[in-house]
């Protein structure tokens, strides 16, 4: 495994849509292998494929990284199928937009599909911190970045203090 560069805004390629993965191949595996070495280094609890240059639709997380046992999870070709009614505005930081903390209104449930390494269909309601960092990372995928979740004056702020 290899700990891979992670790019930081505004890098391009964050802002760009991310192509299927199609067939999980070893390299895929391989890939989501070097993002959990990768977010676990940073450290981090959720990491998308284009933020370390690959343009796959692809991500990991774990949402016990850092307050208890290792719960890797790799999310290949992720779709989000519903959202709740409910919605909390917290705190959430991005590892490729290091020292920013943003306020950002998300879903506290939502119901994802996708496949894991060994191909296999999967679908689960996720909640809480796991569902707010899968959209997050599912963002990272669409092109989308924190600060294109912000109000224009908040954003312009954070992009001010992120210059700095």
């Amino acid at each position: 495994m290899t700990v891979r560069p992670i790019l930081r805004w505004p890098d391009p390629r964050l802002a760009q849509a991310c192509a299927p993965v199609g067939s999980v191949t070893p390299e895929i595996a391989r890939l989501a292998a070097d993002m959990l070495e990768t977010m676990y280094a940073a450290p981090g609890r959720g990491l998308a494929a284009p933020q370390v240059g690959e343009m796959v639709r692809l991500f990991v997380m774990d949402v016990n990284g850092k307050d208890g046992p290792r719960d890797p999870r790799v999310f290949v070709d992720p779709v989000i199928e519903a959202r709740g009614p409910e919605t909390a505005t917290g705190p959430e930081g991005c590892l490729s937009i290091p020292g920013i903390v943003a306020e950002v209104a998300r879903a506290t449930e939502i119901t994802v599909a996708w496949r894991d390494l060994d191909g296999a269909e999967r679908r689960e309601t996720l909640t809480g911190f796991a569902a707010i960092c899968a959209q997050h990372e599912i963002d990272h995928l669409d092109g989308i970045v924190t600060f294109d979740r912000l109000a224009a004056e908040a954003r312009a702020a954070l992009e001010a203090e992120y210059a700095a």
